[in-house]
């Protein structure tokens, strides 16, 4: 039987980067089930207060100002986490490598900042109704903002080492800033309904 070559693809990059990439795709994946996440703890959120006769229950509104720094930090990191997908693209090895850190630093703050939201909701877990959905709120946020920092953290390793060569590492980097985007932008409805709903 003779073999006979259909399409030569050896031409074609050995891996893909954007909508190109699998990863890129498992991303938007992981996106579109945590935010449906999200968006259903808001609704167990004002389903709960439709039912309470006082919102919140047995508790003052929560503290703005640890919320509100939070919010500012992580507005602020768009900033660096733009520049830092722009600077994948282009391959820029030593910016993508300052921008790491910074983002890395950037996920970090939030973290400290939000030991103290916790107990600025004046409430505990297990007290009642709205402080079991505020603590599951602020938790998943908290576990998105981890579970980002991990992935910035061994991506920042990465690109410190022999592994920087590898031209999919940057496909990588640009699919960690468009995580981290979705962090901040699903974190924005949340503040507004911890933190300001009670207030109405």
């Amino acid at each position: 039987m003779k073999e006979k070559i259909a399409l030569d693809v050896s031409h074609l990059p050995l891996h893909g980067e954007g909508m190109a990439s699998l990863t890129w795709w498992g991303t938007c994946a992981f996106m579109l089930i945590e935010g449906t996440g999200f968006a259903l703890s808001i609704a167990v959120y004002l389903y709960l207060m439709s039912l309470a006769p006082l919102w919140p229950i047995r508790a003052p509104a929560p503290d703005l100002l640890p919320g509100s720094i939070l919010t500012l930090i992580l507005l602020a990191s768009l900033v660096p986490n733009i520049l830092v997908g722009r600077w994948a693209k282009q391959k820029a090895l030593r910016k993508v490598r300052l921008g790491l850190v910074i983002m890395s630093f950037a996920g970090i703050a939030p973290l400290i900042v939000r030991i103290y939201e916790f107990p600025a909701l004046h409430v505990s877990w297990d007290d009642n109704a709205y402080g079991s959905i505020t603590w599951l709120m602020l938790g998943l946020h908290t576990t998105h903002i981890l579970t980002d920092l991990v992935d910035t953290l061994v991506l920042t390793a990465l690109m410190f080492t022999r592994h920087s060569d590898n031209p999919r590492r940057y496909g990588d980097v640009a699919d960690n800033g468009m995580y981290w985007n979705f962090v901040v932008a699903t974190w924005v409805p949340l503040y507004l309904c911890l933190y300001w709903v009670p207030r109405l």
